[in-house]
């Protein structure tokens, strides 16, 4: 690689990184004020969790010799042997795991024990993630042969978004709804946090898209430019949906609606042009704001919408590349379904549905598992009271000198 390549992963890794304690200020700020501390500290928390695992044997089980296309060997435990451009791409992959299951904490927020968050963080991001990560990313994952073609992820629609999604149904699920929740207004705390916290998502998003191009070049130039499309449109669109339904436009809208366009583009950035960009961002603003509502229809309670945005976002972002996919960018003999591509598009489909279901019952096995030896949930008064000072002794605000 040249110095310049190297550089550039170097700064992409650096965003990528950043982008979670963008994701705690952009969650912390649609939280009530007494749980923002426990929100930011969930988020902050998780990076050192998962770096511990990703050097002891995380990076081996995804990137390790295949056994069978399911997992990785421990051949590289420690990252033994590890060096050079493989370091390289060991950082940045680090960071992808990082923000993984961080994405999670905003379905769980205002309930969840921090120590039972810990314990789901730890374990999720060694049964659940390095399996998804090898049959997408690792040498001999079987995505890599379905239909002959394999399915596609540029940057983490199955692996990140979707992985996560569906743990986040599945946690809310087994973990019960927030005290109130259908029955009286949860607002949010402060919206300028969140916004603050969108800023630092999209600036981090670019080298979470264009990054994965793996050197500067021309593939990360249109990576850039589809990310930026994708949100901006997706912004746009939700923003319009809601004005239409409600006769109000909300900075919260404003502020999903770009999360969900930078989700939706994420498996296609480097496998799309800008025109289809387009589209990729006008249909996640619209779906993931529809999708967002079914939590009240169906009674689940996905505290920050993790489900509408990042599940639904990502499932969409996945099933829009296997139609609208580029033999341009994607290689000879792959190409979307619009350009007769079906294998490819049946590739995309199963990959969804594997994802999803492994996710899904990995998750539940290890939010059963917790729940029945030290407990998933807070406490009734803990709850009341807030997570900040209950679990950890603190306040996210002092408004006055007697508070």
């Amino acid at each position: 690689m040249s110095p310049g390549d190297i550089a550039w992963i170097l700064i992409s890794s650096s965003l990528v990184l950043f982008m979670t304690p963008g994701l705690a200020l952009f969650y912390g700020g649609m939280v009530r004020a007494k749980n923002v501390l426990n929100m930011l500290m969930m988020n902050f928390f998780t990076i050192s969790i998962v770096t511990i695992l990703w050097v002891l044997v995380t990076y081996s089980l995804i990137f390790g010799d295949s056994t069978g296309g399911i997992i990785g060997d421990f051949s590289k435990i420690g990252l033994d042997g590890v060096e050079g451009e493989e370091l390289l791409g060991a950082i940045f992959q680090l960071t992808f795991a990082i923000i993984t299951p961080a994405l999670i904490t905003g379905a769980i927020a205002e309930r969840m024990k921090f120590s039972a968050w810990v314990a789901f963080a730890a374990l999720w991001s060694l049964l659940v993630y390095p399996f998804v990560g090898h049959w997408t990313w690792g040498d001999g994952g079987w995505f890599h042969d379905l239909f002959n073609v394999g399915a596609a992820d540029f940057a983490g629609g199955l692996v990140v978004h979707i992985n996560a999604g569906i743990a986040a149904l599945v946690l809310v699920m087994v973990l019960g709804k927030r005290r109130g929740f259908g029955r009286e207004a949860i607002r949010p705390h402060s919206l300028p946090l969140t916004l603050l916290g969108t800023g630092i998502l999209w600036f981090g998003w670019f080298g979470f898209n264009a990054g994965s191009a793996g050197a500067a070049d021309f593939g990360a130039i249109n990576a850039w430019m589809t990310t930026q499309v994708a949100a901006s449109v997706g912004a746009l669109g939700w923003v319009v949906a809601e004005w239409k339904k409600t006769g109000k436009p909300t900075t919260l809208g404003a502020a999903s609606g770009a999360v969900a366009g930078l989700v939706c583009i994420t498996p296609a950035a480097g496998y799309v042009g800008p025109m289809a960009a387009l589209a990729f961002g006008a249909v996640a603003g619209v779906v993931c704001f529809l999708a967002v509502s079914l939590k009240f229809k169906y009674g689940y309670d996905d505290s920050l919408d993790v489900v509408g945005v990042h599940l639904v976002g990502g499932i969409v972002g996945s099933l829009l590349l296997g139609i609208l996919g580029d033999a341009t960018f994607l290689g000879d003999g792959v190409e979307g379904l619009i350009y007769g591509g079906l294998d490819f598009f049946s590739a995309q489909v199963v990959a969804i549905l594997a994802t999803m279901a492994f996710s899904g019952v990995m998750s539940y096995i290890i939010a059963k598992a917790i729940d029945n030896t030290i407990g998933l949930r807070a406490s009734e008064q803990e709850e009341l009271e807030g997570l900040d000072i209950t679990l950890h002794e603190e306040r996210g605000y002092v408004l006055s000198e007697t508070a």
